[in-house]
C-alpha cells in the first residue's frame, strides 16, 4: 500500500496538533478529537472556566466554584443543542441549579457563546418534566434545545 500525497501535509501539521493536545491535557481534556475536546478547550479558555473531571455531573466551574453545563452545536450539521440521553426529574433538578454555556460553531469556526441562567431554560425543564410524568416515568432520550 502506498500513502496518499496529502500525508506529507499531515506530517507537517502533526507537531502542532500534538502541542494542541498538550494544551488540552493541561486543562483536563484527554483527547481533542473525542467529545468535542478541541472545541471544549476553546470555550474553556475564552470563558475562564475549568473542566470538571468525569462524565457525571456538570461540565465546568468558574473561579468562585459555580458550576456550568456546556453545550456546543455545529450549525453545518444541526440547528439544536443535545442534552442528555436519560432526562428525568433528577437530571432536571441538577440542571435547574446551574447556568448553561452554549457555543455556536460553523464547522470549527466559533461564531458565538451564550450564557443562560436556569430561569431562562425553565420552559424546557417544565416541558421535559411534564413529558416524563405523562409517560409514566419513562426517561426522555436527548431532548433538544433550539
Amino acid at each position: 500500500m502506498s500513502f496518499h500525497p496529502d500525508k506529507v501535509i499531515l506530517d507537517e501539521l502533526f507537531p502542532y496538533i500534538r502541542k494542541y493536545q498538550d494544551l488540552a491535557s493541561k486543562h483536563g481534556i484527554n483527547d481533542i478529537f473525542q467529545d468535542n475536546g478541541g472545541k471544549l478547550l476553546q470555550v474553556l479558555l475564552i470563558t475562564g472556566l475549568t473542566v470538571l473531571p468525569g462524565r457525571e455531573g456538570n461540565d465546568a466551574k468558574d473561579a468562585s466554584g459555580q458550576e456550568y453545563e456546556l453545550k456546543s452545536v455545529n450549525i453545518q450539521l444541526t440547528k439544536s443543542f443535545s442534552t442528555h440521553h436519560h432526562i428525568n426529574p433528577g437530571i432536571i433538578a441538577k440542571y435547574r441549579k446551574v447556568s448553561w454555556i452554549f457555543a455556536v460553531y460553523n464547522g470549527i469556526h466559533l461564531l458565538s457563546i451564550y450564557q443562560l441562567s436556569p430561569i431562562s431554560l425553565e420552559f424546557y425543564y417544565q416541558k421535559w418534566e411534564d413529558k416524563w410524568h405523562e409517560s409514566g416515568g419513562k426517561d426522555i432520550n436527548n431532548p433538544k434545545i433550539r
